[in-house]
């Protein structure tokens, strides 16, 4: 084949190219601005990542990387601290129990103004304290408990006020 008989090929193609000239500029334009746009989101994607005086994103990760750090040093100091209180709470007083009466039977002299307060730990040891009223005198007197039990005789309302106590204990210890 010879240029000639090319040459009207040549002619409809070139006129298919001016016609479709000015749609791939704009085609090429609007690309252009797209990309244009995609380009300004990723640099301020890259800036906010940047956390740096420099902005590198080297910086960056180094700064995370200390600041994970001392999370960690801190969660392992948090634990100890916790196992520390929690050591600390077993011996405090976690259960109370409380009740009144009257030493002398039926209504005669005092009245429910005598009482019997346990105060407990978690294991049942703490104390057991009795308040007896009457008119003319009041007594007091204090036991100690272990493990629910005290060396000392225990009137009805000691082992009351300590069964008490320990059902409000055992009620903290669940939760």
């Amino acid at each position: 084949m010879s240029l000639a008989t090319l040459q009207p090929y040549w002619v409809a193609i070139s006129a298919w190219l001016a016609a479709a000239a000015p749609y791939a500029g704009a085609a090429a334009l609007v690309c252009a601005a797209i990309l244009l746009l995609v380009y300004m989101s990723l640099r301020r994607r890259l800036a906010r990542l940047a956390l740096g005086r420099n902005g590198s994103i080297e910086e960056s990760v180094s700064i995370l990387t200390r600041d994970l750090k001392e999370l960690r040093e801190f969660r392992v100091e948090l634990e100890e601290y916790l196992k520390v209180a929690e050591q600390r709470m077993r011996g405090s007083v976690s259960g109370i129990g409380v009740v009144r009466f009257n030493p002398f039977g039926g209504e005669a002299v005092g009245g429910n103004q005598s009482f019997a307060v346990a105060l407990l730990d978690e294991h049942g040891n703490g104390i057991v304290f009795s308040s007896l009223y009457a008119r003319e005198r009041s007594s007091v007197y204090a036991k100690p408990v272990e493990r629910g039990n005290s060396m000392f005789e225990l009137s009805e309302e000691e082992k009351e006020a300590i069964h008490k106590a320990r059902e409000r204990s055992m009620v903290h210890k669940k939760r």
